[in-house]
């Protein structure tokens, strides 16, 4: 057996503790070592013991992989397109640039909240200089940073982690907004 330490959590003790009575009810001598193993690991919600040491080395695997890194020219280029309030003056003509001016518009839209349209246009046109809200709000909806009903009575923008690139526009703008 391998001397890897496995962290076991559970987030309810009780329920924990109902499945492993469960399981050790269900066999008459004492289980041996690997099936009381197997039944832990059940217990706390995984097929079997090899289950709980995978996701556990899954885990690690992930948590120990580098951090991508940023395209700075991009940021670079992308930063160009806002003024020194972070407001986008132009519409970008590449589409990169285009895409990553969308994240910066993205974060300025309440997180959790439902919106009417004049809501979002609204949002929108407190961040650009250019008057073409529908412009920002259907690229946002076909990037898929933006959600809406079918009927249009509802959006909602869609949350998800930015990419690196973004994450540094969207520090960079914000600080600019900074008086």
């Amino acid at each position: 057996m391998s001397k890897d330490l496995i962290p076991l959590a559970t987030a309810d003790i009780s329920t924990f503790a109902r499945n492993l009575n469960r399981h050790l009810a269900s066999g008459r001598t004492p289980p041996s070592h690997l099936e009381m193993l197997n039944h832990l690991a059940r217990a706390s919600g995984f097929r079997n013991y090899q289950h709980l040491r995978a996701a556990h080395a899954a885990q690690a695997r992930v948590e120990a992989a580098p951090e991508p890194t940023a395209d700075f020219k991009l940021i670079e280029k992308t930063l160009h397109q806002f003024d020194t309030q972070g407001r986008l003056i132009r519409w970008p003509g590449k589409r990169q640039v285009q895409e990553l001016a969308l994240w910066a518009m993205w974060a300025r839209l309440p997180a959790e909240t439902p919106m009417e349209e004049r809501d979002v246009n609204g949002a929108l046109n407190l961040v650009h200089l250019f008057e073409d809200a529908a412009l920002l709000r259907r690229s946002l909806i076909g990037m898929g940073l933006l959600q809406r009903n079918l009927d249009g009575s509802d959006y909602r923008r869609t949350e998800q982690r930015p990419p690196p690139e973004a994450q540094a526009l969207i520090r960079e703008v914000s600080q600019r907004r900074k008086p």
